[in-house]
C-alpha cells in the first residue's frame, strides 16, 4: 500500500511533527509513505527525515501555499498512490478539489487537528467547509473536543460514519529515556526554578498570560519559551517593556525538547484552544507537573491529571506554579497522575489505528 501525506510544510507545529514521526513508523510496518509539502523550506523536522535514512520521498511545490494552482500540482501525484492523507488548511481545500477534478477518484483522508479556527466564524467559509469535508472518504478527529466541535460546525449527526476519532500520540520512550541537562548546562544556577512552555508564537497560543504570571513570582523562577512564529518579536518586545529579559528566555526552535522537558521544574501550556496538543501529552509524560489553560481541547484532557487554570487568568496561573514549587507532596501527586494519563496517548496505538483505517479505505467491502 502506498500512502501520500500532504501538508503545508514541515515547520515547528504539532501536526507537522506528527506527520514526520508517524511516517517513520509506517515505513517500519511495511507501509510505503511519501510526503508532499506545499512549502518545502528546510527545517529541523525536514532534516530529521534525511538523517533517519528512510525510503520516504519528500516532494515540494513552489510558490504560495494559498495559490489555487496547487490543486492541479497535487492532482498530478494522485496516480502514484493508493491513499491521499491531508493535514491542515489550505492543504485540505486543495486536496479535496484535486480529487473532485480527477477522472479516477482516490480515497482521500483528512485529519482535523484543531477544535476551532477563524474560518468557522465566517458564514461563507462555513458553507464551503460543508462542501469540502464531503469530499473526504473519512475525516479523523484527534480528540473528543475536536470531534464534537467539527460535527457541530458541519451540522452532521454525532453518529455519522464519515468522521472517526483517533487520539494523537507521542513516542513515550523518547520522552522517558531523555537525559536531563544540568541547570548549569542551560546557563542557570542550581537555585533557579525553571518553567517551560513549548508552543508556536501564534494567536492561538497564549504565552503572554504565562509571562505575566512569571512577573508575579520570585526572581529565582525563570521562564523558557521554546518555539517560533509570527508573534515572537511582539512577545520579545513585551518582555523588554516589562524589564524581565533576565527572567524570560526565548529558545526558539529546538531539536532537544525531550531533554529540556526533563530539565525544568514545571511544564505549562497556555493556549486559547487546541486539538490534542502533542506538547500537552509530552508535558504530561515528562515526569514534571503539567499545567494548562482550561480551554477547548486542553481542559478535558488535562483535568484530573495535571492542573488547569482559567483562560487569560495569569494570577491563578502564578498561584498554581507557586503552590507546586512549595508543596512537594502536591508536586509528586500531580507528576504521578500526569504520567498515568500520558500512557493513553502512545504513538504506536495511533499508528495501528491509522493503518487499519488505510486498509479499510483501500479495500472497501
Amino acid at each position: 500500500m502506498k500512502v501520500l501525506q500532504v501538508i503545508n510544510s514541515l515547520g515547528a507545529g504539532g501536526a507537522e511533527k506528527l506527520v514526520v514521526e508517524t511516517s517513520l513508523l509506517y515505513v517500519n510496518k511495511d507501509i510505503e509513505i511519501d510526503i508532499l509539502l506545499l512549502n518545502g523550506e528546510k527545517t529541523p523536522l525536514f532534516d530529521s527525515l534525511a538523517t533517519n535514512n528512510t525510503t520516504i520521498q519528500v516532494y515540494s511545490l513552489l510558490g504560495s501555499i494559498y495559490n489555487p494552482l496547487n490543486i492541479f500540482k497535487i492532482k498530478s501525484f494522485f496516480k502514484n498512490y493508493d491513499i491521499i492523507h491531508a493535514h491542515l488548511f489550505p492543504t485540505s481545500y486543495w486536496v479535496a478539489f484535486a480529487n473532485l477534478f480527477s477522472f479516477k477518484k482516490k480515497p482521500i483522508l483528512f485529519t482535523e487537528h484543531n477544535t476551532t479556527n477563524r474560518r468557522r466564524s465566517i458564514f461563507i467559509f462555513k458553507m464551503i467547509d460543508r462542501i469540502i469535508y464531503k469530499q473526504f472518504k473519512k475525516t479523523v478527529t484527534i480528540s473528543r473536543a475536536v470531534d464534537v466541535n467539527l460535527k457541530k460546525h458541519l451540522g452532521i449527526s454525532e453518529k455519522t460514519n464519515r468522521i472517526t476519532k483517533i487520539n494523537n500520540g507521542i513516542d513515550l520512550k523518547k520522552i522517558q529515556q531523555a537525559i536531563a541537562y544540568t541547570k548549569a548546562e542551560l546557563g542557570f544556577e542550581d537555585s533557579d526554578k525553571l518553567v517551560l512552555q513549548v508552543a508556536s508564537f501564534t494567536p492561538q497560543k497564549d504565552q503572554k498570560t504565562l509571562i505575566k504570571a512569571i512577573q508575579l513570582l520570585p526572581k529565582t523562577i525563570k521562564l523558557l519559551l521554546v518555539g517560533s512564529g509570527p508573534l515572537i518579536e511582539e512577545y520579545k518586545s513585551f518582555v523588554k517593556s516589562k524589564k524581565i529579559e533576565d527572567r524570560v528566555f526565548f529558545l526558539e526552535i529546538r531539536d532537544d525538547v525531550p531533554r529540556i522537558l526533563k530539565s525544568v521544574d514545571v511544564v505549562v501550556l497556555s493556549s486559547h484552544y487546541e486539538g490534542l496538543s502533542l506538547s500537552c501529552i509530552e508535558g504530561m509524560a515528562s515526569g514534571k507537573p503539567f499545567v494548562a489553560s482550561n480551554t477547548p481541547g486542553l481542559g478535558d484532557v488535562v483535568d484530573g491529571s495535571g492542573i488547569v487554570f482559567e483562560d487569560n487568568n495569569y494570577k491563578e496561573l502564578a498561584a498554581i506554579i507557586s503552590n507546586l514549587l512549595s508543596d512537594a507532596d502536591l508536586y509528586d501527586k500531580i507528576v504521578i497522575k500526569c504520567i498515568k494519563k500520558a500512557q493513553y496517548f502512545d504513538i504506536n496505538l495511533m499508528v495501528t489505528s491509522y493503518i487499519e483505517l488505510y486498509k479499510s479505505l483501500s479495500n472497501p467491502k
